[in-house]
């Protein structure tokens, strides 16, 4: 464990969420210089993309009064890449619902992967981005505590690294049935009470999190399965568990983590 002189932490509330910013071993000008431009991205970020603002590019993109051509870099590769994610899922990932427009399966996950890489790009060796309770990690050792969802408070596994590595979880427990089919517009027939995916990017693991909830249990765990480079947890109702072959190579020691009960702990 790094001395707090080895150390940075920080937290920025911002696209409705909490981002916590956890830097280990070079805390110096450089990385203070990268956390500040993360942070400032961040609220450029939320001013672009958030469906509650009316004058981001993204609502003003599903009123039908801005393009595609005419958005910012920054969304159109968010686009695209739901548009890849959409296609590598089968269409259970979907950024349109009922005619409308909603990058936000994606967007959480992809702007954590940024502002990660921005501080490990600018010299700290070891970095942990948590928002809103899906992580990007780069080094370590980090252990990565996964919330019960049927049990606030407690944790129901831990996933362990000292590589670059992205832990997203989806599911109903904190904001109610929020994921639908995209297919029928309803909710999953067996739905699964949380899903945990881990792999390299968070982009990539936010949308797969999000699409296997949509699939329900019966669908998610063969297709979770054959996802390369991709391992997974997950939750069902009546609290039983399922994990891909490989999940259990990532799978720490379990103790008892103290506090109040947020998605993920981290350390």
């Amino acid at each position: 464990m790094a001395d707090s002189a080895q150390r940075l932490r920080h937290v920025e509330h911002v696209m409705g969420t909490v981002f916590s910013f956890d830097v280990r071993g070079d805390t110096g000008p450089r990385t203070r210089t990268a956390l500040a431009a993360a942070t400032a991205w961040l609220h450029h970020v939320d001013e672009e993309f958030s469906p509650y603002r009316p004058g981001s590019q993204v609502s003003r993109l599903a009123r039908g009064e801005l393009t595609a051509d005419g958005c910012s870099p920054e969304v159109r590769e968010v686009l695209r890449l739901c548009a890849d994610a959409e296609h590598r899922s089968g269409g259970w990932f979907s950024a349109r619902y009922a005619g409308g427009l909603d990058p936000t399966g994606l967007v959480k996950g992809w702007a954590v992967e940024r502002v990660a890489a921005m501080l490990h790009s600018a010299g700290a060796p070891d970095v942990c981005v948590n928002g809103g309770g899906d992580v990007q990690l780069h080094g370590g050792p980090w252990r990565v505590g996964v919330a019960d969802p049927l049990r606030p408070g407690a944790v129901v596994t831990v996933v362990e690294t000292r590589q670059t590595l992205a832990v997203a979880t989806s599911g109903p427990a904190e904001r109610g049935c929020h994921i639908l089919d995209p297919h029928t517009g309803a909710p999953p027939a067996d739905p699964l009470a949380s899903v945990t995916v881990v792999c390299r990017a968070l982009g990539d693991a936010d949308a797969w999190a999000t699409a296997a909830c949509a699939m329900g249990a019966e669908r998610a765990h063969g297709w979770l399965e054959g996802l390369p480079g991709v391992d997974a947890f997950t939750v069902t109702p009546d609290g039983g568990t399922w994990q891909t072959a490989g999940f259990a190579r990532l799978k720490g020691r379990y103790i008892s983590l103290c506090g109040s009960g947020d998605r993920r702990r981290v350390y």
